[in-house]
């Protein structure tokens, strides 16, 4: 009877949990992550699959915590009771299920391979309006604005400790756009995957919370009710399109065309956003590749991308000082975008007539529509007849082709 009990208890977790309490520690993560996702509805559509993935990542033995590799390529694990080091780029796709598990074998051919963050721009471009923006194309320019905090944080990381091909991948966290963090850092540095894709989509998840406190502490309560609408009254736009749909047919393929040139690195990733947003804007004719796109391949995209960055995020990789240095880091460059795109705000306030709300500045990033609708959240409550959001959206939407840009330049020149 006792033999059957230690085998029920070894069975079990509870040894290496009591034996090891940083799994409980992560494990209490997730419950506060999957918390933020569910109750206060933080971007739960990308919280709850990376919190889920966190939890089944960190319980001891259950074989679906992602394996990182070290800067060879090398992956460290145990089989038939030794420790095995294979390199990872030499091992098939059935090798790593069977020996590392489903998660890792999920990992290494949707997210390692670069498939997924390609895949999920072009879902977003189906679900993108660049109407807004076209139609202020002059506020286009704080999407360019709020990458400051990923050139800031670039020198500064690079100063504490991190190569500059580190220091990139930690930088494009100012982006505040997942799909972009990871596929930066597989070309520049693949083994900071990990916690740098945590740290990015949980910004992105809190933005909520940071947008708000940036512009708490960078805006007067004047420069928030500025009323867009009474600017316009004032100073209407001599610019005007007759046919809004042409244009927006036309723009992916000159923006596609354009990077191309220009910034070869940011094709991938450009050129499915546009291509995304092509298929929408042309109507009845690509319906149906607009409804895959936006739906059932986006859905699932999402779905795996969650998991799959929720289980890079193991006791071993996750609590540990350089990749605390990574979160600190990431909240820096995201804080530092928001600023820099408010400062750009207010510098130009200085020489032009018509102003400016600063929170269209502080919208220049990747993270649509909720920094925009969080933007417009804090414009009413200062003046409840000041509707901000689609001047946030011109911002906004030029953030995703911006942060994209940024990324392709900096694989350019650190990769």
């Amino acid at each position: 009877m006792v033999e059957i009990l230690e085998k029920i208890y070894g069975m079990t977790a509870i040894g290496e949990l009591i034996a090891n309490p940083s799994y409980i520690v992560m494990i209490l993560l997730a419950f506060f992550l999957l918390y933020l996702g569910i109750k206060k509805e933080y971007e739960p559509l990308l919280l709850i699959p990376i919190a889920f993935g966190v939890l089944i990542a960190n319980f001891p033995g259950g074989g679906m915590g992602v394996i990182a590799t070290d800067g060879e390529g090398m992956v460290h694990f145990i089989k038939n009771g030794q420790e095995v080091a294979k390199n990872i780029y030499e091992m098939s796709l059935p090798e790593i299920a069977h020996d590392l598990g489903i998660m890792n074998f999920l990992y290494y051919a949707l997210i390692k391979s670069g498939l997924l963050p390609p895949i999920i721009f072009m879902g977003v471009g189906a679900l993108t309006d660049f109407g807004p923006m076209l139609r202020n194309l002059k506020l286009a320019i704080f999407g360019a604005g709020a990458q400051f905090g990923i050139f800031a944080v670039l020198i500064v990381a690079s100063q504490c400790g991190f190569d500059m091909k580190e220091a990139g991948s930690l930088a494009i966290i100012g982006g505040a756009d997942g799909p972009t963090a990871i596929f930066t850092t597989l070309k520049l540095a693949p083994d900071m995957l990990g916690p740098i894709a945590i740290a990015a989509y949980s910004y992105m998840a809190l933005v909520p919370v940071i947008v708000p406190l940036v512009v708490k502490l960078t805006c007067s309560e004047k420069e928030l009710k500025i009323n867009m609408k009474e600017q316009d009254k004032l100073y209407p736009n001599k610019q005007e399109f007759k046919n809004m749909r042409v244009l927006k047919i036309i723009f992916p393929i000159a923006v596609t065309v354009i990077v191309g040139i220009i910034v070869r690195d940011a094709v991938a990733l450009v050129g499915m956003l546009m291509f995304g947003n092509l298929i929408k804007e042309i109507g009845s004719n690509t319906s149906r590749l607009f409804n895959a796109a936006s739906n059932g391949i986006m859905n699932a995209a999402t779905i795996f991308l969650g998991l799959c960055v929720g289980a890079t995020m193991t006791v071993d990789a996750f609590l540990n000082i350089r990749t605390i240095g990574i979160v600190a880091g990431g909240f820096c460059a995201f804080g530092f975008s928001i600023f820099g795109g408010i400062l750009l705000v207010k510098i130009m306030n200085l020489f032009s007539k018509k102003k400016i709300n600063p929170l269209v500045g502080a919208t220049g990033l990747s993270a649509v529509p909720m920094a925009s609708r969080v933007a417009n959240d804090i414009a009413l409550k200062y003046d409840s007849r000041n509707h901000v959001l689609n001047y946030c959206m011109s911002s906004n939407v030029a953030g995703v082709i911006g942060s994209a840009v940024a990324a392709g330049i900096l694989i350019k020149f650190l990769g």
